[in-house]
């Protein structure tokens, strides 16, 4: 799955195309790299985004690509 779509699916970014601004100005990191939207995420994958002066820091658990909002918490954990 693009990178992009997983930030949309998992609810860490509510719109895909902010998503894709936030991978195209460099403030998302896959396994400590800057990240394109169009990676291709999986399963072990360490994502890194930068929000303002946060940053949060998630593991990716499973790759769906449809969730209901209760779930979507369930596709990655907190680092």
């Amino acid at each position: 799955m693009r990178l992009d779509k997983f930030l949309k699916v998992s609810r860490l970014i509510k719109r895909r195309t902010v998503a894709n601004e936030a991978c195209d100005a460099g403030r998302v990191l896959v396994n400590g790299k800057t990240a394109k939207a169009s990676l291709n995420v999986k399963n072990g994958d360490v994502i890194e985004i930068q929000f303002g002066g946060k940053a949060v820091k998630i593991e990716v658990l499973d790759v769906q690509e449809t969730v209901k909002k209760d779930e979507a918490k369930e596709l990655y954990r907190y680092l």
